[in-house]
């Protein structure tokens, strides 16, 4: 009669830590699905179709896309030519100056217009570097001023590219690093 209290009460202290280690486990479990839940609802692929190199125009036959700006450029594969330093400089803010530091990448459609950007780096950085030094840390802190820093960028680069090599090249200026301090 001993001996079963003695197992009953070792029954009774197993029973806690059984319910313990199974919330634990369910709790894990649950916390699972939901991660993969919502890494599937956020990184699964948009069903829109995506122009592809064999569509063609009425015009001329070639594949091409329209920019924001209303021009056709030619879809090929994008080449992307990273500047080769992130530009560091201080903008001046309406509380107090700003210390910025920008990567970027520039997104070029074919071998020939990465050669020519390539060659002028030097040019192309004392252009992007003229255009974020006009800006402002009030502007900079939205995204919306943020996006106006890349067109305006854009521009600058494209005009001294159609300047130099007689073609725009640069499709767009893409931003990978952003920190303003």
């Amino acid at each position: 009669m001993a001996d079963d209290k003695a197992k009953d009460k070792e029954l009774e202290l197993e029973e806690p830590k059984k319910s313990k280690k199974m919330l634990i486990i369910i709790v894990a479990v649950v916390v699972l699905v939901a991660g993969g839940a919502a890494a599937f609802f956020f990184m699964g692929g948009s069903d829109a179709p995506t122009p592809t190199e064999s569509s063609t125009t009425e015009e001329g036959g070639s594949a091409s896309a329209e920019t924001e700006q209303g021009a056709s450029v030619d879809v090929g594969s994008a080449l992307y030519v990273p500047m080769p330093r992130p530009f560091r400089f201080n903008i001046p803010g309406s509380v107090r100056d700003r210390f910025v530091e920008i990567r970027v990448q520039l997104l070029v459609r074919n071998s020939d217009q990465e050669e020519a950007a390539k060659k002028n780096i030097p040019l192309i950085e004392s252009t992007l570097l003229s255009v974020f030094s006009q800006a402002n840390a009030d502007d900079l802190a939205t995204s919306v001023g943020k996006a106006s820093l890349k067109q305006k960028a854009l521009a600058a680069v494209q005009q001294e590219m159609k300047d130099v090599a007689g073609e725009k090249v640069v499709e767009q200026v893409l931003f990978t690093g952003f920190v303003m301090q």
